[in-house]
């Protein structure tokens, strides 16, 4: 008889996710449902600056629209995430609306919980953030959580709005760290199609490979089940339609969907407590330290650390081969040849990068929360060295 292995999958407070409902709409009615009186936006600049759309919800929201921030850098600084949170205070702000790509999601997770925990400075972000110990132990130090609710409308395929875990990047010491409470996820999620058209063509397909990699993490993982492998199958069978798709026409709004439901897809086994491998640990250090977009370090990295895993053990990987049409002889050629397809770079040097970073990306990756959950080991910054060498 095969005993099963024990697992465990663990879910956040998000209740509700809308596909293809339009966003202005979808607001004012889960707002009208919480009771929400001051609403307050967390926008990207490019959509409040160049479109109608942050005008648009602000119009639906009429005496509800509480005040609108602007801003947030890329990889989320400290700064810009504490100056949003002063702005939210001072508007008394009892629903927080993120409108826009991972590093203003981001933001608009952690901006609760500065609030809640009365947070007035930039190192008052160092007792809330989730650290490694000396023993490779992943700590959370928070038992408290934010009591103002998050409502997140994404532009990209991130997917950081479905989970609690969020980020931002230490400007001392240029290192983005996490923070974690089952709170800090969002009540609900506005999949809207239509918004997501004024998103760049490079962020759009980047942050797809980002889903991408979360969905080939999972399959790769021997922490898995049967549960994540099969959400995780699904999403990247989607993205691998959608994404070509939107490439050849960026009006092509199902197409978009398909992508937006394969990224939330994605994300569900990472929810439920599937730790990702180096691929994801390396980005969080590219994206914070060497200032690479999110999506562009999927580009780069997932492939050749899917090569390097594959050299321990290669027998997760042959449905990740076939999800991705098993076009070539191993899942990381797979891979490759679909990311080169969309126009995304793959090399370090490309994104800018160059070897004379590399030792502190290997140490700083040691310290990430999935810096130890590699499926092929990974003990030292020696091995994470080898795979930057690879991806120079």
């Amino acid at each position: 008889m095969t005993v099963p292995t024990a697992r465990q999958m663990t879910f956040t407070v998000t209740e509700r996710v809308t596909m293809g409902w339009p966003a202005s709409d979808a607001i004012v009615d889960q707002a009208r449902a919480l009771g929400a009186r001051r609403v307050f936006l967390l926008a990207s600049e490019s959509l409040r600056r160049n479109t109608g759309e942050i005008s648009r919800i602000e119009s639906a929201l009429g005496t509800t629209h509480a005040g609108t921030f602007s801003g947030i850098a890329p990889h989320a600084p400290r700064s810009d995430v504490l100056a949003a949170a002063n702005a939210a205070r001072t508007a008394n702000a009892d629903l927080i609306v993120s409108i826009g790509g991972g590093s203003v999601t981001d933001s608009a997770k952690i901006v609760p919980l500065l609030i809640r925990h009365n947070v007035r400075d930039v190192d008052g972000f160092e007792p809330l953030r989730t650290y490694v110990d000396d023993s490779g132990a992943v700590i959370n130090p928070l038992t408290i959580g934010p009591d103002i609710p998050v409502i997140c409308i994404p532009t990209t395929l991130s997917g950081g709005e479905f989970n609690a875990l969020s980020g931002a990047t230490d400007e001392k010491t240029m290192h983005k760290q996490g923070y974690e409470h089952r709170r800090m996820a969002p009540v609900m999620v506005i999949l809207d199609p239509a918004i997501t058209v004024h998103t760049p063509e490079w962020l759009w397909l980047s942050t797809g490979v980002r889903a991408v990699d979360h969905a080939v993490e999972t399959l790769a993982s021997y922490q898995s089940n049967d549960f994540a492998n099969g959400l995780a199958d699904s999403a990247l069978r989607l993205l691998v339609e959608g994404l070509p798709r939107v490439k050849a026409d960026p009006g092509d709004l199902e197409g978009r969907l398909k992508c937006q439901v394969g990224a939330w897809q994605s994300m569900i086994s990472i929810i439920g407590g599937v730790p990702m491998g180096a691929s994801h640990a390396i980005g969080h250090i590219l994206g914070g330290t060497c200032n690479v977009p999110h999506g562009y370090t999927s580009c780069v990295m997932s492939p050749y650390v899917l090569a390097w895993n594959a050299e321990h053990d290669d027998s997760l990987q042959r449905r990740i081969r076939d999800c991705l049409g098993g076009t070539h002889a191993t899942a990381a050629d797979c891979l490759d040849a679909f990311i080169r397809s969309l126009g995304m770079p793959r090399t370090l040097k490309e994104v800018g990068v160059e070897a004379d970073q590399f030792q502190k990306v290997a140490e700083y990756t040691m310290l990430d929360i999935w810096g130890r959950t590699n499926p092929r080991p990974v003990r030292s910054p020696a091995d994470i060295l080898e795979i930057l060498r690879r991806a120079a």
